[in-house]
């Protein structure tokens, strides 16, 4: 695919909780993406990527002057493993900054091109701490395909945590965002959550069966309603109007289904649990029994 990118210098790299983000927008096209959002402040369109091009740079300098280990977060904001990383591999080279200073790594993605820097990660992980995060929405592979365009399906990235699952590297996966009339189904929920008990993911992030709109990404979400699912725009429209959080139906029922299958699977499903797993450098890191 063609790819629209611009070049800058950044001033800083790291936020004040240690994230990052190395690229601003992205060009994996998922319908639903709240990283659209007009609050966020984009000043070029969010398919032609900000590179900050002195992030290594910068995370040298940031990670040489911390007095304390701790781990650095990078994917919130925008994916690092979107189609630029392929040949400009920015996320590679911070990567090796933070493997090379003896820093921790919480790394969230969609993509299964995060197995090309496999062998660093693991190395992070021998050292300190790594945990991958995944993204996984729907379980049916073509309506992945028309809610999630340009990137791996579910199925790809199932593969890709148990990949790291074998090589002792946790993972946390975000059940985040369900469509209400699309797939807040029981059948989708359980798709997931089978994929999850087989990778043995440490812990699942869900704030519940639905998602949020607002200016920016609201707009894109519904245009893209009315070419994919004719009419469920303004199913939309009537039911929730303008609201930022917009809940299924089949909320609670597919909450306690979800609870109940990590319950019984022994994986973490609290919200804040995940969080401080994620965020906290223990000074002896243990890696995941391999058996």
């Amino acid at each position: 695919m063609v790819i629209d990118m611009h070049f800058v210098d950044a001033k800083g790299i790291l936020s004040s909780n240690n994230g990052m983000n190395i690229y601003r927008g992205c060009t994996h096209g998922c319908i639903y993406c709240d990283s659209r959002s007009k609050c966020y402040n984009f000043t070029h369109d969010f398919e032609d990527i900000e590179v900050k091009q002195n992030a290594p740079e910068l995370l040298e300098r940031s990670l040489k002057s911390k007095r304390k280990k701790c781990m650095i977060g990078t994917g919130a904001m925008c994916d690092p493993y979107m189609h630029c990383e392929e040949t400009l591999k920015l996320t590679k080279r911070c990567l090796e900054i933070i493997d090379h200073y003896g820093f921790g790594v919480a790394i969230q993605t969609k993509s299964d091109r995060i197995l090309r820097d496999l062998e660093l990660l693991k190395s992070i992980n021998r050292k300190a701490k790594c945990v991958v995060q995944m993204t996984l929405t729907t379980y049916d592979e073509k309506l992945c395909k028309v809610l999630e365009p340009n990137v791996c399906t579910t199925g790809q990235r199932a593969a890709a945590l148990e990949v790291f699952r074998e090589n002792g590297i946790p993972t946390i996966v975000w059940l985040d965002p369900i469509l209400p009339g699309i797939n807040d189904t029981e059948e989708n929920i359980e798709g997931i959550l089978d994929y999850c008990i087989k990778a043995k993911v440490y812990g699942i992030i869900c704030f519940g069966m639905g998602l949020t709109l607002r200016e920016g990404n609201r707009e894109y979400f519904y245009a893209a309603l009315d070419k994919h699912f004719p009419g469920m725009k303004q199913k939309y429209k009537q039911k929730y109007g303008n609201e930022y959080e917009v809940s299924s139906d089949k909320n609670a029922e597919l909450m306690d289904l979800f609870v109940k299958r990590c319950r019984e699977n022994g994986i973490v499903y609290n919200v804040s649990e995940c969080f401080r797993y994620m965020s906290e450098l223990p000074e002896k890191y243990e890696q995941l029994s391999l058996f």
